[in-house]
């Protein structure tokens, strides 16, 4: 019987051994418990982050399940795919069938849903590093990966990105080009390995940047190239987007290639850059460290230590793909966090076992002699843990938490019955909307629509200029609401002017310590008419 050629020019036949799987009982162990963790991780993140988190996802999710809900402007020019948001509707309309669509499960659970895509990451990466490493790297990399403080802040939230990194890691497990040995159905690997990546890249288009980078280290590596572009690569792509073109055709009304707009706007014509841009070097010097925070020389030891370039090289081309764009925020890099945390988990490996610093990383995995705990192991644990938790903590229990209290506040409202009207004088998009609220009571914020003339003011910008002389403006053609919201830095300018309008406050809610937005927002608050009667 003729033997099967194998895939890749420099696997070496015959010579590697496969590292030390975890078994199915090791992995439901590690899931299992992950779970456990990434639920608990829900519950205590109770801030605000990015809006993208709430309007890009459940608020759309919310229209499509109940018939109410906020499209913002990317909605009207195809810019967005539904197949993010659609993952939430069966959950919203399950908790409508039990009737347990009341205001605290429409705040808690789309990110008790998230947590369980965020419990399949950790497992996935506990599987990478047990492919690479071995067993003993892939403990400390879920060590690495559950004590840093980002992704206990970021993972479990309602973001496209937090779904990008799950399935940029399950992805990455599959792709035979990223491991260190041979694999004997590496055809079956791929071909999931190109699915998952399509999904990513259906999720959120800048996905393709990781994709790109694996997929030319692939075509490099494979004997069977044409194979692999023509009846691989093309029909899956095509299968996903054609799928993804059919949700979005039912949701639009008409053929919308989302992809194409998307590269238009964020792109070709730097659309994203209306909303902030940053100097190359920022997530060098500060975004993504920023991100891995005290794991950073842990992580540099890692790759130096492994010699596992094609990871490491894996990170340099996505932060430096990122950094030539102008628009730059924490989000977009989370998808390979998680591959710096995997280095830091092979360096306190090899704390652990300083033996297997000298033994060859591929395929042969970690020593597992039972020691007692080096002190510098316990050392790096506590750095690590002390550093960590009060900076998740705070970010994720204290610093911004006011526009999630509020909403929770005006939902209990609403839902007794004690509200008319609500009028946001917030920055743009600044708290949750109908996602939280879910009541369909008529509800305005300050419109924050990129303009297509260059140096037009939007409405939020406008208010945030002067709010007393554009509410004097407002005032002349609005139906007074019985609530309104707004930070205590523009409170102070317009107090005179809603007690003249017979407003009160009725509730303030802390929100940071330190600057937010432009000033800072210490505190939001919320006034209501004294008529305001139901």
């Amino acid at each position: 019987m003729r033997k099967r050629r194998d895939n890749y020019k420099d696997a070496p036949q015959n010579k590697l051994q496969t590292p030390n799987f975890p078994k199915s009982d090791s992995d439901k162990r590690s899931f299992l418990f992950c779970l456990a963790f990434r639920m608990l991780n829900s519950m205590l993140v109770q801030s605000y982050f990015n809006p993208d988190e709430h309007w890009q996802g459940p608020e759309v999710a919310h229209r499509i399940a109940f018939g109410y809900g906020h499209l913002t402007w990317e909605w009207k020019q195809g810019i967005r795919s539904y197949l993010h948001p659609f993952l939430f509707v069966p959950l919203y309309k399950f908790l409508a069938l039990i009737h347990l669509d009341t205001p605290w499960f429409m705040m808690r659970a789309p990110r008790l849903l998230q947590s369980v895509f965020s419990a399949v990451g950790d497992l996935y990466l506990y599987k990478l590093s047990a492919v690479l490493f071995g067993h003993s790297v892939a403990k400390w990399a879920i060590f690495s990966q559950l004590s840093n403080w980002f992704m206990f802040y970021c993972f479990s939230r309602t973001l496209s990105n937090s779904l990008e990194t799950v399935l940029t890691l399950v992805s990455l497990y599959y792709w035979p080009c990223m491991r260190t040995y041979v694999v004997k159905s590496s055809y079956a690997s791929r071909k999931w390995g190109l699915f998952v990546a399509a999904l990513a890249c259906a999720i959120r288009p800048t996905s393709a940047v990781t994709w790109m980078y694996v997929g030319f280290l692939e075509l490099f590596n494979a004997h069977d190239r044409l194979k692999f572009v023509f009846l691989e690569v093309a029909p899956i792509g095509t299968l996903v987007l054609g799928l993804t073109c059919l949700l979005d055709r039912f949701m639009y009304g008409t053929w919308v290639l989302v992809p194409l707009n998307f590269l238009k706007f964020n792109f070709l014509s730097s659309g994203g850059d209306y909303y902030g841009t940053h100097k190359w070097h920022w997530y060098f010097t500060q975004g993504f460290t920023v991100m891995i925070f005290s794991h950073l020389p842990f992580c540099i030891a890692g790759i130096v230590y492994s010699k596992q370039w094609k990871f490491s090289g894996l990170l340099a081309w996505v932060l430096g793909f990122y950094s030539i764009l102008g628009h730059k925020e924490f989000r977009f890099v989370l998808p390979v966090l998680p591959i710096a945390l995997m280095f830091s988990g092979y360096s306190l490996a090899v704390i652990e076992d300083p033996s297997a610093g000298s033994l060859e990383y591929k395929g042969k995995g970690f020593s597992k002699k039972k020691n007692k705990c080096p002190p510098k192991m316990t050392v790096a644990i506590l750095f690590l843990l002390a550093t960590n938790i009060p900076m998740a903590l705070y970010m994720s229990l204290v610093h911004q938490r006011g526009p999630e209290d509020v909403m929770n506040h005006l939902a209990r409202e609403a839902f007794q019955g004690n509200m008319k009207s609500i009028l946001f004088l917030t920055p743009c998009h600044a708290t949750p909307y109908y996602s939280m609220l879910h009541q369909n009571v008529p509800m305005k914020f300050l419109d924050c629509t990129p303009s297509e003339e260059k140096g037009v003011l939007d409405e939020s910008d406008r208010f945030m200029m002067d709010p007393a002389s554009f509410m004097s403006k407002y005032a002349q053609n609005w139906s007074l609401p019985s609530h309104i919201v707004l930070f205590d830095s523009e409170e102070q300018k317009l107090r005179s002017f809603l007690i003249s309008f017979d407003y009160r406050e009725e509730k303030r809610f802390f929100n940071a310590h330190f600057k937010v937005d432009r000033d800072l927002q210490a505190s939001i608050v919320v006034y209501v008419k004294k008529d305001s009667t139901i």
